[in-house]
């Protein structure tokens, strides 16, 4: 659960960056961040996967009851990875709709602005 909460939060997050980029276009911006996060997303699943295939595959004693957690290892991180891939961008695009992400961002980039503005003219020279 940590690894695809993980890889689906740094997804979503990278998408927000290419959005605060300049790419206001949801679609352009997660075709965008989807492919350059692909590749960390895969290495920490393939590791995981890569871990427990000893496990799954040991003999000797004690392994009757290690062999079927390494199993469910394996089956968990290949469908949480596929989901991570496949249904949070997909979340992401449609719950987008109904946010006014634009419009706050811009609100909070000016109160930033104005903030730093602020600081700068009270500081002594």
């Amino acid at each position: 659960m940590g690894i695809v909460k993980k890889n689906s939060i740094l997804l979503v997050e990278f998408t927000n960056q290419v959005r605060d980029s300049g790419v206001h276009d949801v679609r352009k911006a997660l075709l965008e961040a989807c492919p350059i996060r692909l590749r960390p997303i895969l290495m920490t699943s393939i590791a995981t996967i890569a871990a427990a295939i000893p496990e799954a595959l040991s003999l000797g004693e004690g392994a009757e009851t290690r062999i079927p957690m390494a199993v469910a290892v394996i089956g968990g991180v290949l469908v949480s990875t596929v989901l991570t891939l496949l249904v949070v961008p997909c979340a992401y695009r449609l719950f987008s709709r109904f946010g006014k992400r634009d419009e706050d961002r811009t609100e909070t980039r000016k109160a930033f602005e104005e903030v730093e503005k602020l600081e700068l003219a009270a500081e002594p020279v």
